[in-house]
């Protein structure tokens, strides 16, 4: 697995998923790379179109025994790329700026190792899913029936973080990122003539004692347990007419959380606030959610798994204080089977996740490899 021949193959790929991205719904080339560098490698078996351009690869032993799965994520981000590679993105507006070309080549990566030393018992899975930065790919994935096959007793993931040393594993016992999720309100009142006001409902004095509210809310720490966070994101009064005072009006927020029990009081006061306001300056409404993430919660004993990971191959782990403030769509992997989501440093002097100049690093490719391996060979006692 370490050999250099792999490791080149590992790297050329990456940069070849890197300079072609897809975004979420669309990565049918990505995919399609993927398998064919798997195939090389002899799977059981490749099951595609799984909640969209996802698939799973899989290796199997000869008896019985757990399925340990593995899972990256495919999409790419609607961003424009700024730097001076030589693998620069050839599509304007889409990169690969969260690691997620990467985190492909780890999970890839293990098809080597499973070729020359297959599982005696039990599988391993490589699950490689499509549209996580919407939210959208892993409960897709898991309404999928074709996904049944595929019931893991474990599963585990990998995240890069900048700012964090090279290699160093960041841990959580309990919840590694934080539960959001966006929320649309359409505020609907009465245009008029903008000499004339007052013969219309214009819905700018609700949005803006909405926007006061919410920011008082989330500072109620009485209410809730822990962080909590509503960011307004966009907003819009009517339209660009100096002759008329709007009629309707748009607010879009992301309310954050660290625990899923935070995040469902904090929906119910941020609606009483909508729907109050709304009555007071005679408005109607309509609320909408998307992108829905939940809290990944990490499991205690895929946590320990990880940990001996890490003592095996000497490497550096940290355990967090609080979960990442960000989310992740793995969290509904983890709300239904014994999981663990961790972090490995890309470096402290990295450029953040999201930014235009984010480059992963190839040096991580073995590390994730290495710690992989180790998780599955002592679930399933190789």
């Amino acid at each position: 697995m370490n050999s250099k021949p792999i490791q080149e193959d590992l790297i050329a790929l990456r940069k070849s998923l890197h300079q072609h991205p897809e975004i979420a719904g669309e990565e049918m080339a990505t995919a399609s790379s993927i398998i064919a560098y798997l195939e090389s490698f002899g799977p059981d078996r490749i099951v595609q179109h799984i909640g969209g351009y996802g698939f799973v690869a899989e290796f199997k032993g000869k008896n019985d025994g757990p399925s340990v799965m593995f899972r990256c994520e495919l999409d790419a981000l609607p961003i424009q790329e700024n730097n001076l590679l030589d693998y620069q993105s050839v599509y304007s507006g889409k990169a690969h700026l969260c690691g997620h070309d990467g985190h492909m080549a780890m999970v890839a990566g293990l098809a080597s190792h499973l070729k020359k030393n297959p599982p005696l018992k039990g599988r391993v899975l490589l699950l490689f899913q499509p549209s996580e930065e919407d939210g959208q790919g892993a409960q897709r994935i898991l309404k999928d029936p074709k996904f049944k096959d595929f019931i893991p007793d474990y599963i585990f993931a990998i995240h890069n973080l900048p700012g964090y040393p090279l290699h160093r594993v960041i841990l959580s016992k309990q919840n590694f990122a934080a539960a959001s999720r966006g929320l649309a309100i359409t505020l609907i009142g009465k245009s008029s003539h903008a000499a004339e006001p007052e013969m219309g409902i214009n819905p700018a004095i609700g949005m803006s004692k909405m926007l006061l509210k919410f920011d008082e809310l989330i500072k109620e720490r009485d209410l809730f347990k822990d962080f909590v966070l509503i960011t307004p994101i966009h907003t819009r009064l009517g339209n660009i007419a100096y002759g008329t005072s709007p009629g309707e009006g748009e607010i879009h927020l992301t309310l954050r959380s660290y625990l899923d029990r935070d995040m469902d009081l904090l929906i119910q006061k941020t609606e009483h606030i909508i729907h109050g306001m709304a009555r007071q300056e005679g408005l109607k409404t309509e609320i909408s959610y998307t992108e829905i993430f939940p809290a990944t919660k990490n499991n205690f004993e895929c946590t320990r798994f990880v940990d001996e990971a890490c003592n095996e191959n000497e490497l550096v782990s940290e355990y967090l204080d609080k979960p990442f403030r960000w989310s992740e769509d793995f969290g509904h992997f983890t709300a239904k089977f014994p999981g663990a989501l961790f972090g490995l440093g890309s470096g402290k002097d990295q450029p953040a996740l999201h930014n235009p100049d984010f480059d992963f690093p190839d040096e991580l490719i073995v590390t994730g490899i290495t710690l992989y391996k180790s998780i599955y060979e002592n679930i399933l006692d190789v």
